[in-house]
């Protein structure tokens, strides 16, 4: 108890006791008058005439609030007891650098009954943490409500003024099971951490900062805990320190100037300044977002634009200011080195008033606004996505390629990818090397990057950023459909033939479903998630947690029709598939229609490996047909959709042979085009003239250059150099299965068709040289195992996955 009521003095009293300023003084005469040298000679107790100056030393504090909002369960594999701690340090301190727990808020009861939770939030002594009260998780997709803000004060006694070393926020998710007895819940909390997720905020971040910090953890315990931090520098007092005079013998220039350096006491108050402009655009910015005014009557205009106008100082034209990126400028250093001692205190006295007030309005109207203002920042934060993962990510844009002329290698053939001919040199180029290449080259080219923005840096992404997968992104620009040929899959049908399905499916909507032009109305956004070869369901739940970080609403379909039947058929796997898909609309559609009025479906797959060619094989189901105009997001996630006719992985096509030889595995016939004898009877030469891409709205396709199991232009639906050279019936048939499979992409349809290949390139060095690397099956694994390369995807174009 006695340790509550120090912390609760300590809190009303605060750590202002220099200014001792209430918001309100700062329209009334400032009479705080800073320290004076104090010359005190003791020749009694010192010796050799020594002589001790006590100094007045200007000191701030750096405040780091933490919003926590709501803890939310995405994909825990565990039941049990939870609990977050939090401790911030500097990133270039030693152990005893660690900020303190200033003050904690309970904004609002946690949204819990008596049995989810036990105890209460408190702060550890010994290594300077806040721990939240612990709280029992019993299901998926469960919502905590924390609303408590915690804030800690960092000290720069023991750097220079102002820091130059960033700071490390660490949170901690510790995890205790089910207990008879809930008393030993806290000492088996205590033990060690389950994840941990760290954060950096750099030195330009301390000067002011408010953003939304999402915390993940690890793959392994998927969650998302809503935090917000909020950051500035704030006055802290005067402290008195001795110095030895220059007159001893034993003292040296370094003891005396550390003590009374003038520059850094300037450049304190310089920074004070910034940190007071900055907040004042911080709060404009908040109060604007949010639609919310902000009461900052207590403050004249004239007084945040510099210092007060007193020329019996002669502070009257010293005005510190911040430059456009949040450094301190220094332009007026020259000018500030002229004042006097007196008056440079009482010109940190008078600033540090105002970011104290600052500050203080701030937290109320935190607050009174603690939802709009998370709600504005993390919307913030979903823009800024782009611009920061930038530094890993390469964006260009390219035409669709010219239609191949099927049989016929000449001239029209050899336009690339990229709209333009192709030389010699670039067809015996290959690809898939090209890329890597071109992948390796960025990735050098990152080691080399001094990364200090003002955002929240990620420390899963930003701890190493040489080892970071590089992400090329190439943005097809669509092209008109190429002429009617007799390749083409439209000469098989005529206008009236077309007009009469786009009818049959006009006629044939849900009875649960409104018209699609009703404006009110939910829109069921349905997922479906298909394993590859000798898959589980859960393999692409790092994708499907990613998704539900953009679209929490939408509904997942992990499916299991095909767990340990992917050796068969092909026809067979996409029928079950097919039952399972149109299952689970229709459940949820049941679900829908119960509790309000059902608009439209967003219906969108994800396939990994084989997993893309049985979701595109359950489309050509016929129970499927009434959904396929709701289609409207396909993300192929390396998946083999030109078969293997030209895979020059030997080793992997050595494991082929071995399988259709000993095992029969007749999936893997219709892989290689071994499932006939004519090539034009084959299964997957067939599956490329349906109808499979051409209702989608957004179509991604993921490949890597590392990947050996699956062709590098198989994976891309684009034509390779073997086939351009190859006169043969085989290389007939490879460019009439490119030539339908990019038709259905070029097909016109009701919206603008979103068109990406995204090539995946991974840093797979630590792994070493081992047979995994050797047969390229490392990077075909790797898609299911990190989650970062989605990351960067699905939150730099959010629209096209909501």
């Amino acid at each position: 108890m006695s340790v509550i009521l120090e912390r609760l003095k300590l809190m009303i009293h605060g750590f202002h006791k220099s200014s001792s300023m209430s918001p309100k003084r700062l329209d009334g005469p400032d009479d705080t008058k800073p320290l004076p040298y104090l010359n005190l000679s003791q020749p009694d107790t010192l010796k050799n005439n020594r002589e001790v100056f006590v100094l007045p030393m200007l000191e701030a504090v750096h405040e780091v609030s933490i919003y926590i909002h709501r803890f939310h369960n995405l994909d825990l594999f565990q039941q049990g007891w939870y609990q977050l701690k939090i401790t911030i340090r500097w990133e270039d301190g030693d152990s005893g650098s660690f900020g303190t727990p200033a003050r904690v808020v309970q904004y609002e009861a946690p949204d819990l009954g008596s049995e989810d939770i036990y105890g209460v939030w408190r702060i550890d002594d010994v290594d300077h943490s806040f721990s939240t009260q612990p709280f029992r998780i019993r299901y998926a997709r469960q919502d905590i409500l924390l609303a408590m803000m915690v804030s800690f004060n960092l000290s720069l006694n023991k750097f220079e003024n102002p820091s130059t070393s960033a700071v490390i926020l660490k949170f901690e998710l510790l995890y205790a099971p089910v207990l008879e007895n809930r008393y030993s819940v806290q000492a088996c909390l205590d033990t060690c951490p389950s994840a941990i997720h760290e954060f950096r905020l750099s030195p330009k971040a301390l000067l002011g900062l408010h953003a939304y910090c999402p915390v993940h953890f690890d793959a392994f315990h998927a969650v998302v805990v809503d935090t917000s931090v909020h950051v500035s520098m704030l006055k802290s007092g005067v402290r008195i320190s001795s110095a030895k005079a220059l007159s001893d013998p034993r003292a040296n220039d370094d003891d005396f100037v550390g003590e009374n350096d003038k520059s850094k006491q300037v450049m304190l108050v310089k920074a004070l300044s910034s940190a007071r402009d900055i907040l004042v655009e911080e709060l404009q910015k908040l109060s604007k977002g949010i639609n919310q005014p902000i009461d900052m009557k207590g403050i004249a205009s004239d007084k945040l634009a510099g210092f007060s106008p007193r020329s019996d100082e002669g502070i009257s034209d010293i005005s510190p200011t911040k430059k456009p990126n949040g450094e301190v400028d220094s332009q007026h250093d020259g000018s500030l080195h002229l004042l006097s001692e007196d008056n440079l205190h009482k010109s940190f006295d008078l600033i540090g008033g105002q970011v104290f007030y600052l500050w203080s309005t701030f937290l109320n109207f935190h607050r009174a606004n603690k939802t709009k203002i998370l709600e504005f920042l993390c919307n913030q934060w979903a823009v800024d996505r782009k611009a920061e993962w930038s530094i890993w990510m390469v964006h260009t844009k390219v035409e669709m390629p010219h239609p191949y002329i099927s049989g016929v290698v000449d001239d029209s053939s050899n336009h690339g990818l990229r709209g333009r001919g192709l030389n010699l040199r670039k067809l015996t180029a290959d690809p898939a090397q090209t890329a890597a290449m071109r992948a390796e080259l960025h990735r050098r080219s990152i080691a080399q990057m001094r990364i200090n923005n003002r955002f929240i840096q990620d420390l899963h992404i930003f701890g190493d950023p040489s080892s970071i997968p590089i992400v090329i992104v190439e943005r097809v620009v669509n092209a008109p459909v190429r002429a009617t040929s007799g390749n083409s899959y439209f000469s098989q049908l005529d206008q009236k033939d077309i007009q009469n399905v786009i009818a049959d499916v006009d006629s044939k909507p849900s009875n649960k479903l409104s018209g699609e032009t009703r404006q009110n109305g939910r829109v069921l956004k349905i997922v479906v998630f298909v394993h590859g070869f000798q898959g589980h369901h859960l393999d692409l739940r790092l994708v499907r947690n990613q998704w539900l970080l953009i679209d929490p609403k939408a509904e997942c379909l992990m499916s299991e029709a095909n767990e340990e039947k992917t050796s068969g058929d092909f026809r067979e796997m996409g029928q079950r598939l097919a039952k399972e898909v149109v299952s689970f609309v229709k459940k949820k559609m049941d679900k829908a229609s119960r509790s309000g009025v059902l608009r439209t479906i967003k219906l969108s797959f994800v396939g990994h490996s084989i997993g893309n060619i049985i979701l595109r094989t359950a489309l050509t189901d016929s129970i499927m047909e009434p959904y396929l105009r709701y289609l409207h997001t396909y993300l192929s996630v390396s998946g083999p959709h030109l078969g293997y006719l030209y895979s020059s992985n030997s080793l992997f096509n050595g494991g082929l042979w071995v399988l259709k030889k000993l095992k029969g595995t007749q999936c893997i016939h219709q892989l290689t085009f071994t499932d006939d004898p004519d090539l034009h009877n084959t299964f997957l030469y067939n599956l490329c003239k349906q109808k499979t891409l051409e209702n989608f709205r957004n179509i991604i396709l993921l490949s890597s250059p590392q990947d050996g199991y699956v062709p590098y232009h198989s994976a891309r639906i684009e034509t390779c150099h073997a086939s351009s050279s190859d006169t043969s019936k085989k290389g007939k048939v490879f460019l009439e299965m490119l030539n339908e499979c990019l038709d259905q992409i070029r097909a016109p349809s009701s919206e603008h068709r979103v068109f990406m290949r995204c090539d995946i390139n991974f840093d797979i060095s630590l792994q070493g040289r081992n047979l995994n690397t050797i047969i390229g099956r490392a990077a075909h694994i790797e898609f299911l195992e990190s989650d970062i390369f989605a990351k960067f995807i699905m939150w730099s174009f959010p629209d096209l996955f909501r």
